[in-house]
């Protein structure tokens, strides 16, 4: 059964956001430019870790903005706020265009096929000089899981499907076409980085049905199947993993990648 949307806000903080949200935010902290900025917006800010140890990195001075994702997020994120006493300030609102100095977007739960409109509004809302930061995972990601998915596809008759493990594949940007859409969307100063995140589970079971995979990541992959279909791939899938992996524990990899630009 689907789970509620306040069911995932809490699955994103307590599972989601140090798991995975935590390792972009590591990589992004590596590049981010704040120095001497009055105002900063975090758009996507999920439960607010990530903006806290911004925040705490800041001068008072410095106002600190957060966009979330949903009303149940914002509510865990303000909640948090309150707790370690943070003058984050979260909203769900739409900002003007022009208006900070510098904004942060994670893009690392965001579909695909999303991610150019989410990063159109990210870049709108930078002042012309403003620093644009986005993060999310780009071509070579999920390798391991989608040659698997693509063989229960096949073994199980699922029709064309096996087309969709490559629509998986093609669908995550390369790290050229990330620069291009930077260029496009007016970004100068265009800059990538990329490192590689490794998750580890201890068998199938564990993979299909941790938090990140169950909630997060599988309802994308398996979003043209019917119930009945998805609950099979999922049997399938982790019988396939300890078929192949015997005793060892799975893993697939990630490429994280960090993209900064500055507004023309």
């Amino acid at each position: 059964m689907p789970k509620s949307q306040k069911e995932l806000a809490f699955i994103r903080d307590l599972y989601v956001s140090p798991e995975w949200t935590r390792r972009f935010a590591d990589l992004a902290d590596k590049h981010l430019e704040l120095d001497g900025v009055e105002n900063i917006l975090y758009i996507n800010a999920g439960t607010g870790d990530h903006c806290f140890a911004i925040r705490e990195k800041m001068d008072d001075r410095t106002a600190v903005f957060a966009v979330c994702e949903d009303e149940d997020i914002l509510s865990i994120a303000r909640d948090k706020a309150i707790v370690v006493r943070s003058d984050v300030d979260f909203s769900t609102i739409e900002f003007e265009d022009d208006a900070f100095d510098a904004v942060i977007a994670d893009a690392s739960l965001v579909s695909p096929d999303a991610v150019d409109e989410f990063l159109v509004n990210a870049v709108r809302i930078a002042k012309p000089g403003g620093a644009v930061t986005f993060f999310l995972p780009s071509a070579g990601s999920f390798g391991e899981v989608f040659s698997l998915l693509w063989e229960v596809f096949l073994n199980e008759g699922l029709g064309d499907h096996g087309r969709d493990a490559e629509t998986m594949i093609a669908e995550l940007a390369t790290i050229s076409s990330l620069k291009s859409l930077a260029a496009e969307l007016g970004l100068s100063r265009v800059r990538t980085d990329t490192g590689t995140e490794i998750f580890e589970f201890d068998n199938g079971v564990a993979f299909v049905s941790a938090p990140l995979v169950a909630d997060f990541l599988l309802p994308h992959w398996l979003e043209t199947l019917d119930e009945n279909e998805k609950e099979q791939v999922k049997d399938k899938l982790a019988q396939l993993i300890d078929a192949e992996d015997g005793p060892l524990s799975f893993r697939f990899s990630v490429k994280a990648t960090v993209v900064t630009g500055v507004k023309t």
